[in-house]
């Protein structure tokens, strides 16, 4: 073979891999967009009672997937299904289990049914409390539902890279970090950003110099409300504009980019990615000219506030149509060819919803079938209520879309109806047997049930001297902080005025200079990114000391512990196929 043969099938093979990987794309994108377009209709035909979904990102949410990397963090909102998608951390079957609030922890790993729709989460340990890998895998804290609560926990799980590359005696753990290279993917709706836990993170951000990313996305409204009224500037990267990064005081990096510009997403995300995972200067990706083509949630309708003209824009400006234009302007595939992909997007989607709601359905037509068998063993045993009983039967059998409730609306309601005998006795059991079931899917677990549960520790009996010797409360507290931050590493103290001066109270006295400024150290006054600082470590393996000085302080810092607790209380029973 000829050097010029040789060339020519380098770029064919070139140029087919670049082919392969741009319609991969496009057809994650088709395909997370039939999956929010079938996800409103199933809300709206009543299979699931609330919808809220990301079209309108997948084209920067497909380009953000390619630069996370394993052992990366995000802490997100209810928009990233497409990025869930395109990483592996979830699926469009899952997407749909969850949309129907299936308590199957196999269906729906991210909260077995216990959260809204468009809330994803990772499991960061296995069914006996024990950390698994979180370096050889891509990870997603727990969503929640309170605009910017993402924020803080963010800052947390990337000050852990900070900790990680820095501080020689954490290299042992190897399951956490590579040398430090890990970073936090942190997404945020335009209008989120006037919350104040954004603005205390992002300033928390760059004193700290921290490997954030914050991917805003930017699609004009707040609701109904228009941007104008929401961000200073109308445009949150002017806004930052004093945040920009310079040599001599540090910033963060800022980045403008449109939501609908594929390859600029994808050269702008990945020159961006690279500086944050090698200096960990955080960086602000403002995506701007997003659109929402079908409003905001299934609760209302855009067309009432939005005009038509901004319709229409919406419309032509459309990032999947534009990633279209894109592909045929440069000759990479032809409509033909894109519409065979869509078309397919659209049966698999339709496939993976059909198997999403007949395993969510299955369980409790078997619960209708086990309660009719029982209630026909009443009535064959001639119980004065027989006719009663024959119709609740047939009016529960009647129903189309049943639910765990009417199941037991039924059994209580015939159960009025029901004596001594042995029918009634084996109702009785079927009805706490379900009942049993019920508290196990939707009540349990509220704490660790886990080896490793705090009401597991064996209690250490005090041992008095014969002569005790008399401390103040704050020097106690000091001989414990320096005995742990003695005897573990993963243990790190942080808070106002806790470093230098060892705390205006005098708790960590001297604990500065005896263990070093990374181990204990300093924060401003932004008492709620401090709890969610703190809480970020800890799902990273560390052993955080976060301190508020005093109770009325902590009001700020109640928000992030109230949602902590609310997750925990929320985290499904795993079994051992749980992912």
């Amino acid at each position: 073979m000829g050097m010029e043969q040789n060339n020519q099938m380098t770029e064919k093979i070139s140029f087919e891999d670049f082919k392969s990987e741009i319609l991969n794309d496009y057809r994650l994108a088709c395909m997370s967009r039939e999956a929010s377009l079938l996800g409103r209709k199933e809300v709206l035909t009543g299979k699931a009672k609330f919808g809220i979904f990301g079209d309108g990102k997948e084209v920067a949410q497909i380009a953000m997937s390619k630069v996370f990397q394993d052992g990366d963090f995000r802490s997100g909102y209810y928009r990233d299904q497409t990025f869930m998608f395109a990483s592996g951390m979830s699926n469009v079957q899952s997407f749909f289990a969850q949309l129907y609030a299936n308590p199957d922890v196999i269906e729906e790993p991210s909260s077995a049914g216990r959260q809204m729709n468009g809330h994803y989460g990772t499991r960061f340990l296995d069914e006996n409390g024990n950390w698994k890998n979180l370096k050889n895998s891509k990870n997603s804290s727990s969503d929640i539902s309170p605009t910017a609560g993402q924020m803080v926990r963010g800052l947390g799980l990337a000050f852990a890279s900070k900790l990680y590359r820095n501080q020689p005696a954490l290299r042992q753990s190897t399951e956490f970090s590579e040398n430090g290279n890990e970073v936090c993917f942190v997404t945020i709706g335009d209008a989120s950003t006037s919350e104040g836990l954004f603005w205390e993170t992002v300033n928390a951000a760059t004193v700290l110099q921290v490997p954030l990313e914050i991917f805003c996305w930017d699609d004009g409204y707040g609701i109904s409300v228009p941007r104008k009224f929401q961000t200073g500037k109308n445009s949150i990267s002017d806004a930052l504009a004093g945040f920009q990064h310079d040599d001599e005081s540090g910033g963060l990096e800022i980045y403008k980019v449109k939501g609908w510009d594929y390859p600029s997403l994808c050269e702008t995300f990945k020159r961006g990615i690279e500086k944050v995972r090698e200096t960990h200067i955080p960086a602000l990706f403002h995506v701007q000219e997003i659109t929402q083509p079908q409003g905001h949630s299934t609760s209302g309708s855009h067309e009432r506030y939005k005009s038509k003209e901004r319709l229409e824009w919406e419309k032509e400006m459309d990032c999947i149509k534009k990633m279209k234009e894109f592909i045929i302007e440069n000759a990479i595939a032809e409509s033909a060819e894109l519409a065979v992909i869509e078309e397919a997007c659209k049966q698999e989607v339709q496939d993976a919803k059909k198997t999403a709601w007949t395993n969510f359905l299955t369980p409790i037509q078997m619960q209708i079938a086990g309660a009719a068998h029982l209630f026909n063993e009443l009535i064959a045993e001639g119980n004065p209520q027989s006719e009663t009983i024959r119709s609740i039967t047939q009016q529960l059998q009647a129903i189309r879309e049943p639910l765990r409730r009417d199941v037991m609306k039924s059994l209580a309601r015939v159960l009025q109806y029901a004596t001594g005998s042995t029918a009634s006795h084996n109702l009785q059991q079927f009805y706490q047997q379900l009942k049993d079931d019920a508290h196990e899917k939707y009540s349990s677990v509220l704490h660790s049930v886990s080896p490793k549960s705090v009401a597991n520790v064996q209690e250490v009996k005090p041992i008095y001297d014969a002569v005790p010797v008399q401390l103040n409360g704050f020097e106690i507290l000091n001989k414990f902080f320096d005995h742990t931050l003695t005897t573990n590493p993963l243990v790190f103290a942080f808070g106002e005025d806790v470093g230098n001066i060892g705390d205006v109270n005098q708790g960590f006295a001297g604990l500065q200079q005896k263990h070093g400024k990374w181990r204990v150290f300093d924060t401003g006054i932004r008492e709620a990114s401090i709890m969610g600082q703190g809480i970020g470590m800890a799902m990273r393996g560390l052993r955080p000391i976060a301190e508020i000085q005093y109770l009325d302080y902590l009001l700020y810092g109640l928000q992030p512990l109230v949602m902590m607790w609310l997750l925990c209380s929320i985290e499904p029973k795993a079994g051992k196929n749980a992912p």
